[in-house]
């Protein structure tokens, strides 16, 4: 009259012990191959086994020890500050960087782009090695000599534009709050948050895209001359008049 135990005698999700073997014997031929590459292959490989889901694969190479936990990504903080309303021209400049390419000769193009929230007004459009704050900073003092300080700055959450560090804050965003502006970061995975900049990244891509660049230089002339289009044709200011300010 003992109590016994109330366990099911068999797992109604336990798999057989010949997939497990199967794909223990795939992942020792194929040592860098994924969970997800190895229930493909193991599809192939072994059609009459049945496929278990690349979760369980997961699972099964960490009983094993062949893989460890992923370090958990630092993410950005979340920006909590409502926006600075835009009613005139350099209150707010909206900023990000557009898909990367190669171009002809093989280099990697990171086109940057500044434009001002009110008028439209496409301040640069610049191809740079890389998006850091080393290839960006010079580009925003040519910016702000040119046309003053902003109240504030608009981006995404990636880099150099932003951080993992306290309150998300980057080299660059530093630089720009000592200067007196206010960074702003729209809500990760919400681009319609600078919509108006997107837009311009649409028509971009749509006017400089194809036919491909042959060199750096080309693909940089071509951006010129788009920025020179783009704010003589879609209705901005003919003066851009700003409030002169002196850089710290």
């Amino acid at each position: 009259m003992r109590e016994r135990s109330h366990a099911p005698l068999q797992h109604g999700q336990a798999h057989d012990v010949a997939v497990v073997q199967a794909m223990l014997a795939l992942r020792e031929r194929r040592p860098r191959w994924g969970p997800k590459k190895l229930r493909v292959k193991l599809g192939e490989v072994h059609p009459e086994l049945p496929v278990p889901a690349a979760s369980t694969i997961g699972d099964w190479l960490r009983r094993e020890g062949l893989v460890g936990r992923s370090r958990r990504r630092r993410r950005c903080p979340a920006y909590t500050k409502p926006f600075a309303t835009v009613t005139a021209a350099n209150e707010v400049w909206c900023t990000d960087f557009k898909g990367w390419f190669r171009a002809g000769d093989g280099r990697r193009c990171d086109p940057f782009t500044l434009s001002d929230a009110h008028s439209r007004y496409l301040l640069r459009c610049r191809a740079v090695v890389r998006p850091d704050e080393e290839n960006v900073r010079p580009i925003f003092e040519a910016a702000f000599k040119e046309h003053g300080l902003p109240r504030a700055i608009r981006s995404d959450n990636g880099p150099p534009f932003a951080s993992a560090g306290v309150c998300g804050l980057s080299r660059l965003a530093v630089w720009w709050i000592k200067l007196g502006i206010r960074p702003e970061r729209i809500v990760a995975g919400k681009p319609q948050q600078n919509g108006r900049h997107e837009r311009v990244h649409r028509t971009l891509g749509e006017e400089t895209a194809m036919p491909p660049a042959a060199n750096w230089p080309a693909k940089q002339q071509r951006f010129d001359q788009f920025r020179a289009v783009y704010n003589r044709a879609s209705e901005h200011p003919s003066v851009y008049v700003i409030e002169e300010k002196r850089l710290c």
